[in-house]
């Protein structure tokens, strides 16, 4: 009788210090899965938003009414389309999948395609600030605190051009008076 009772007992407290000498372990799996997920995350979001200036740029060359909203668009194609061969090596390189629109930046490009010409450029031009800063956030944070370091090195490498098409469109959007500030941007994000 006394063995019975006991046996279940001694299985618990058996199985209690098996898993306190796992805990360990399965926190630092945990904690790599985390960061992964963030090199995932950097993958997805950066293609997404690459494929989104390439098919916004496109709009813009159709839709814009001035000539500098025009040809802010055509680089934004000519130079997305290249960044965006590098970010599908990277995660082809990185074992991810080839980047696809996510289903937030279609809706980003659903909005401005039924947009009016009128309305097109401040409003193009106040979305590019807000997605080069939120860009050249991504960028940076990949660069910092990814893992993969393939990943690491695409996004210190690409960071330079975010920075640049950063400025590019802050001037931009000024010159056409699209009233944007990094703090507007910050709150989208935040919101």
């Amino acid at each position: 009788m006394v063995i019975k009772l006991l046996a279940p007992a001694a299985l618990a407290c058996l199985s209690l210090t098996t898993m306190a000498h796992l805990t360990p372990a399965v926190a630092q799996t945990a904690a790599q899965h985390a960061a992964l997920a963030s090199d995932s995350n950097f993958m997805q979001t950066a293609g997404s938003l690459g494929l989104l200036q390439v098919k916004l740029g496109k709009l813009a060359q159709e839709k814009a009414s001035g000539e500098v909203v025009r040809d802010f668009g055509k680089r934004m194609v000519a130079d997305y389309t290249k960044a965006n061969g590098e970010l599908a090596d990277g995660a082809k390189q990185a074992a991810y999948p080839r980047p696809v629109l996510l289903r937030p930046h279609q809706l980003v490009f659903d909005r401005f395609n039924g947009m009016s010409r009128s309305a097109f450029d401040k409003s193009y031009m106040a979305e590019m600030v807000s997605e080069h800063d939120e860009m050249t956030q991504l960028f940076e944070r990949e660069a910092k605190d990814g893992r993969i370091q393939s990943l690491k090195q695409l996004a210190s490498s690409m960071l330079p051009a975010a920075q640049a098409h950063q400025a590019l469109a802050a001037e931009t959007a000024g010159s056409v008076g699209a009233t944007v500030s990094a703090t507007t941007s910050q709150a989208r994000k935040g919101s």
